[in-house]
């Protein structure tokens, strides 16, 4: 694949695992024997996402309205990738491809109604890098599983989480608690919630306490192996957000005051300002943790990924055309067109990736799971079948890795449509033969943009916007698609909601 950065040339993978560790290696493996020299054991690994961030919200990737200076840093200091893509457009079925390395015809959860829930025999990333000496830790969205069911994050392999839950939980900045654990945490000054249901006293920001909890997780664990899972909630709406980091828009931008209907979300009289002010408030916890890494002396033996969970969301006052959120691909949050689908990701380990690599490879998030299990020397916990593919040799270079990047086939997507059963119990069920899909094979990218069926076709080499759809053009390309789109699913388990628990605030 053609790099549209500079010609770089990688210097050779520097860690010493414990000598227990080199004991799984043999001399085809990836991360071989020779590389192994330096550190005391595997790096540490931050994975941070954002929630409906546009890779065209940060400067790095061309934003001209939003300060993000610690996040371009990141950038400047690691690897920018331009071509990869979200596991779904929407928030649950997203984090499940994440999780799991299965891409969205093959995962567990893959309805957006809030509640499914992973299953016990669901084999996640946080178990495979626990099996092999990892300190784990979720701070942020979880989404994948409420209280009472089997998907709740310390049956998932993580040995601490802080955060939501609850999808609808999370769409609220100022809530009375977090879960820490199995508990609830309460959040002093907040008597928030949905909009006229408990008042709006609001002391203590959401993502501020998460951000606290994830660095004392770091602290705790400098002196081991961790993996610290941090999905920010930001900037995903309601559009609230101290106001010292809107204060530092406020004169900017010319506002519309978003008031919402169905007082479900607070109203905002500057939304533009609050907005930019979120994303800015989560570039300067980016700043943070990269301080306190620096601190620690646990920069050169830390690999940090940042990215973003799908596009930009339209509506609710996130005005992502007056941001140009999408950077002039089409689509936004829930659309399967490449502004729906296409995240930031930038990649940071000193020493081991060049610093202000640009690169074009395209991957997407089933491949998170056998990239980070290889960088821990985890193979051999990783389930066999999964739909990725480690692209460790892309980061790191491939005399490293010791071998050359491989590719994928083709990329798959779907959403589902869900009915719901309107009782007591709130409970949603999968209607298995209604669902948008898109693939990619190539330059050429299949979009079933609707639920009538019609397929459409792109050249995205040329046509990166998805205006022109060539299927007519090119009926054996379309053909070629058409049968992959058929293959590349298995019918999923019925997606449904847990039962209501009995004073539930967030459903």
């Amino acid at each position: 694949m053609r790099n549209s950065g500079k010609l770089f040339r990688l210097r050779p993978l520097s860690f010493r695992f414990l000598a227990t560790w080199l004991l799984l290696f043999s001399p085809c493996d990836a991360l071989t024997a020779e590389n192994i020299q330096g550190a005391d054991h595997p790096p540490n690994i931050v994975f941070i996402m954002a929630d409906d961030l546009g890779a065209a919200h940060l400067g790095c990737y061309g934003q001209k309205l939003i300060r993000t200076p610690h996040i371009d840093r990141l950038a400047a200091e690691g690897m920018k990738f331009t071509q990869v893509y979200a596991g779904c457009s929407l928030c649950a079925p997203c984090r499940s491809v994440l999780m799991t390395g299965y891409h969205m015809g093959h995962t567990s959860v893959r309805a957006n109604i809030g509640g499914v829930p992973l299953l016990d025999e669901d084999v996640t990333v946080a178990e495979v890098l626990k099996k092999a000496g990892y300190a784990t830790g979720c701070f942020g969205k979880w989404g994948l599983g409420e209280d009472g069911t089997p998907g709740i994050p310390n049956k998932q392999g993580f040995d601490e989480f802080f955060g939501y839950l609850s999808q609808f939980h999370a769409h609220f900045f100022y809530p009375p608690y977090l879960w820490h654990n199995q508990r609830k945490y309460p959040l002093p000054g907040n008597n928030g919630g949905p909009q006229g249901e408990s008042g709006d006293q609001r002391q203590t920001y959401s993502h501020d306490e998460i951000a606290r909890k994830a660095f004392d997780f770091i602290r705790r664990n400098r002196n081991r192996p961790f993996f610290c899972y941090i999905p920010f909630t930001i900037p995903h709406v309601e559009i609230l957000v101290p106001e010292a980091s809107a204060r530092l828009y406020r004169e900017k931008f010319p506002e519309v005051p978003y008031t919402d209907p169905k007082k479900h979300y607070a109203d905002q009289p500057t939304p533009r300002a609050a907005f930019a002010g979120m994303i800015s408030h989560l570039d300067a916890g980016i700043g943070r943790l990269v301080r306190l890494l620096d601190e620690l002396k646990l920069t050169e033996n830390t690999i940090i990924f940042f990215t973003s969970d799908n596009g930009p969301q339209i509506g609710a006052g996130t005005d992502p055309q007056f941001f140009d959120a999408a950077g002039g691909l089409r689509g936004f949050k829930g659309d399967l067109y490449e502004g729906g689908i296409r995240v930031p990701m930038i990649v940071r380990w000193p020493s081991r990736i060049e610093a202000g690599a640009v690169e074009d490879h395209p991957w997407y998030f089933p491949d998170v799971m056998p990239t980070l299990a290889e960088l821990a020397g985890a193979d051999e916990f990783v389930p066999q079948g999964i739909d990725g593919i480690s692209v460790v040799p892309t980061l790191i270079g491939k005399s490293a890795a010791g071998r050359p990047q491989q590719s994928h086939e083709a990329f798959y997507w779907e959403i589902c449509r869900v009915k719901y059963s309107v009782d007591e119990l709130v409970r949603g069920r999968l209607l298995p033969d209604e669902f948008k899909q898109a693939a990619r094979m190539g330059k050429w990218k299949a979009v079933r943009s609707d639920w009538s069926g019609r397929l459409e076709l792109y050249d995205l080499h040329d046509d990166p916007s998805e205006i022109h759809d060539v299927s007519a053009r090119h009926p054996e390309v379309f053909a070629q698609l058409t049968a992959f789109l058929k293959k590349a699913r298995s019918q999923p388990r019925e997606q449904h909601e847990p039962a209501r628990p009995e004073g539930r605030k967030y459903r």
